[in-house]
């Protein structure tokens, strides 16, 4: 039964004022907060030497996280799609432990891992320190961020299936001259989507970053860590709302680039 225009217009409204008061609300708060003092002082704010050096710091981690994250999710979901082998379903698994598990949890098993008195915890004796340095943020990085390019591409695959790979084969193409002539080249909007998905959340990550993390300004602090050591620690409202600016600005950036891929990709 086709619901009525009283209907139709009662649920938008609903759902528009739900997005306005979790979404526009504190979006124009945060705003209204960071330049209630001027322009100035929202850049003299986060132009500050601990500001600067989360800002490298966040970007690092990204240029970092991005390729490791590529080259695995490339190559784990063409193992998903085109593989049967043992271990696949527990496979599959793991790729998606990252929704399912809280990345304090994360955090914490890294430390049990790669702490002091850890499973690997020997490598500091060696002068490789993990935890409570950069080391330690890739990686509870790059374990948030797993799944992003695995999903992105996993159904690509199984839309264009493996009939010119399979005609590669035939005509003589090695396995890499049909990955980089074929596969890598229909899967590339995917790929794209899943590399934005994973920028986003780099940037974004807080729970499990701030367990493996000192927090020391210009050595393991992040503008998401930037946030919480002004906000609880300094009491710095007007600079923590400041580098909350600054951070929802790159994931503002981040989204519209996620928009445009997204509209290209369909009209292909």
């Amino acid at each position: 039964m086709k619901p009525s225009a009283l209907t139709r217009v009662s649920l938008r409204t609903v759902a528009l004022g739900y997005l306005i008061a979790l979404l526009l609300v504190p979006l124009v708060i945060i705003l209204w907060r960071t330049f209630e003092r001027g322009i100035g002082a929202f850049i003299d704010s986060i132009s500050t030497p601990a500001a600067i050096s989360a800002f490298q710091l966040s970007l690092l981690i990204v240029v970092i996280v991005v390729p490791v994250n590529v080259v695995f999710g490339v190559v784990t979901a063409i193992a998903l799609v085109r593989g049967r082998f043992p271990g696949r379903n527990l496979l599959q698994g793991i790729v998606d432990l990252p929704f399912a598990v809280s990345p304090v949890v994360i955090g914490v098993a890294l430390i049990l891992l790669w702490g002091v008195d850890g499973w690997f915890g020997g490598l500091e004796h060696l002068g490789l320190k993990i935890i409570f340095n950069l080391p330690g943020m890739v990686i509870a990085t790059i374990f948030v961020t797993l799944p992003f390019v695995v999903r992105e591409v996993e159904p690509v695959l199984h839309e264009i299936g493996d009939d010119q790979e399979q005609a590669a084969a035939t005509l003589g193409a090695s396995r890499w001259q049909t990955f980089w002539r074929i596969t890598l080249p229909a899967i590339r909007w995917g790929l794209t989507y899943g590399v934005v998905l994973t920028v986003a959340r780099a940037l974004g990550e807080f729970g499990a970053v701030i367990m493996v993390s000192s927090a020391l300004p210009g050595k393991s602090l992040t503008l998401t860590l930037l946030v919480h050591g002004r906000y609880i620690n300094d009491h710095n409202t007007f600079g923590a709302y400041c580098a909350a600016t600054l951070l929802m600005g790159m994931a503002l950036v981040t989204l519209l680039l996620m928009t445009l891929l997204e509209r290209k990709r369909t009209t292909r």
